[in-house]
């Protein structure tokens, strides 16, 4: 695992970049293919209306469902499905975005990478 973070969220930390392992489909429907780049942003306080912070923390799939439409270019609508590990990407940024920073500060120090 390598700590090198990607120019791109050098240049903006409101947003992130994933590679989806597996297709976004909705029923039989390819949405957006497997390989595609799928941007996230930092959800605002407005995007995070009627969501739970304690669920989002747990990485509850049906809260992510509803904050990815809200916060991905292109739309991962709700009702889509996708590969559990692509899931568990989205979720990981997310729980990054919400992280303070006094905390990412935390644990780089405790976790030195040299």
């Amino acid at each position: 695992m390598t700590d090198q973070i990607p120019a791109a969220q050098i240049s903006n930390p409101s947003t992130r970049e994933i590679t989806l392992d597996g297709n976004v489909m909705l029923g039989e429907q390819i949405l957006i293919p497997a390989g595609a780049k799928v941007t996230i942003r930092k959800p605002g306080s407005g995007e995070m209306r009627g969501l739970s912070l304690a669920a989002l923390n747990q990485l509850d799939v049906m809260q992510l469902e509803i904050l990815l439409p809200r916060i991905t270019t292109p739309i991962i609508a709700k009702g889509t499905s996708m590969d559990p590990a692509d899931l568990m990407q989205f979720g990981g940024e997310v729980m990054d975005f919400l992280l303070p920073s006094a905390a990412k500060a935390a644990i780089r120090s405790a976790f030195p990478t040299e």
